[in-house]
């Protein structure tokens, strides 16, 4: 986890690049511009069939069995992990990172940018798959703060049963995992956590087809371009001004940010 600052009363202008006058790619005439554009449409394209075929390898791993009376709480109280599929074929769950008895200026900032990203659920239903977070905190102090970032995703506590569901792995951190049922039955198909979860998130892969990228310093960039996120300098990647970044619009917007 991060470091943090107290929070502010409103988010103050942040200013990314701190240079004057950030580097620039050079001018080219549009002959000369098309052509380069051309050479690297191919290796996109080869990305994006690569890519193809680790999905078609995903398909195609075997699959565990998970304890389908494993509890989970929700609105009404416990329910079974078997019950959050709502009836569909699929689920995709999302594991919350939760820091018990923390105000919402301290949770899990990678957390609320990943998770805060998945609105639309429509789709994912039209595949017979449900969408839910599966929180690691207690419901109630949880569920305060997804309504805090006005979410509607189906949310759940499963503080109790985390170590359980992520069996192998370090439960505390966030995982991205999917299920399918057979009947009464359940089984986990595929994880990942790390980066993995950037999948959730279309922002990164907007600014990766920016000129200055997510304007990080691990990003292998030309020399000038502005890189003042996630450095010595700033070692905060999603945090600003002592919260996650996506909190102060909610702030502005006068939502309270109160838990308990």
């Amino acid at each position: 986890m991060t470091s943090w600052q107290p929070p502010q009363k409103r988010m103050e202008t942040l200013v990314n690049d701190r240079s004057p006058s950030p580097a620039l790619p050079p001018v080219v005439d549009r002959k000369t511009y098309l052509e380069a554009r051309e050479a690297l449409f191919v290796r996109e394209k080869a990305h994006t069939r690569e890519g193809d075929a680790i999905a078609a390898a995903r398909r195609r791993l075997p699959m565990v069995e998970v304890d389908a009376a494993l509890e989970v709480i929700g609105p009404d109280g416990p329910i079974t992990i078997l019950d959050v599929f709502e009836g569909r074929k699929q689920l995709i769950a999302y594991f919350h990172a939760w820091w018990p008895g923390r105000p919402a200026a301290e949770q899990c900032e990678g957390c609320t940018f990943f998770n805060s990203q998945v609105r639309e659920l429509s789709y994912i239903h039209s595949r017979d798959a449900t969408y839910a977070t599966l929180c690691k905190g207690p419901y109630q102090e949880s569920v305060r703060y997804r309504d805090f970032l006005g979410l509607d995703m189906p949310w759940y506590s499963v503080e109790k049963t985390a170590p359980q569901l992520l069996e192998g792995r370090d439960w505390q951190r966030h995982h991205l995992v999917c299920y399918v049922r057979d009947g009464e039955r359940v089984f986990e198909t595929y994880y990942t956590g790390g980066r993995g979860v950037e999948v959730m998130a279309p922002t990164h892969g907007l600014l990766d087809m920016t000129v200055y990228g997510r304007q990080e310093a691990w990003e292998d960039s030309p020399h000038g371009w502005p890189q003042p996120w996630y450095s010595a300098e700033n070692p905060e990647e999603w945090r600003t001004n002592g919260r996650p970044i996506a909190q102060w619009s909610r702030i502005e917007a006068g939502r309270s940010d109160k838990l308990t």
